[in-house]
């Protein structure tokens, strides 16, 4: 479990700076430059990855199980995924709507992400793996709407040609990960 907490802490660190101290990041990114500051964001998010993904496979292998969840946890969570994949795509593919009216859809992506695989594993890796995302995310979000409201940020509205492009990606990429990624790279089967 050791290993996952450290992956997790060396993976949502860097991710976090923007949300606890961003005048820092700014003075660093100023002294420093944007190359060094990204190579070592990566570095220490990469090591991160590593160690968190090696960490859960760790845990998963003797686990602690707090609750059982329901069957129907799974088909929310299913339902939920896709959702968290078309909301992943919404901040990738330019001028789509999703993104116009939400802002910020990665972060509400992998909220929902997390949100949804809380509801269907009840392990205590489980719960620190994706109530660490969620908590993430959450906070995430409202830093990064802050930093909206104080720039005066204003989103163009949407195109549907690209709102459309948005949700067939989304649901394709749910689809590959569902049915086959989710088994190849994790070993779990979301449908059985």
């Amino acid at each position: 479990m050791l290993v996952l907490i450290l992956g997790l802490v060396l993976f949502l660190a860097p991710h976090s700076v923007r949300i606890v101290a961003e005048p820092w990041r700014t003075r660093t990114l100023a002294r420093v430059g944007e190359a060094r500051w990204k190579g070592v964001y990566a570095l220490v998010s990469i090591v991160g990855f590593v160690l968190m993904v090696w960490g859960y496979g760790l845990a998963r292998q003797q686990p602690v199980e707090l609750w059982t969840p329901p069957v129907a946890m799974r088909h929310i969570a299913a339902l939920l995924t896709l959702l968290a994949f078309v909301l992943v795509a919404a901040a990738y593919v330019p001028g789509n709507g999703l993104k116009a009216k939400l802002h910020h859809p990665m972060v509400i992506g992998v909220k929902t992400w997390a949100f949804a695989h809380l509801l269907a594993n009840g392990n205590l890796a489980d719960v620190l793996l994706f109530g660490a995302f969620l908590v993430w995310a959450a906070l995430s979000f409202r830093a990064a709407r802050g930093r909206d409201r104080a720039a005066g940020v204003q989103y163009p509205p949407g195109r549907s040609g690209a709102t459309v492009l948005t949700l067939v990606v989304g649901v394709v990429a749910w689809a590959v990960f569902a049915f086959w990624g989710h088994a190849a790279l994790i070993g779990v089967r979301p449908f059985g």
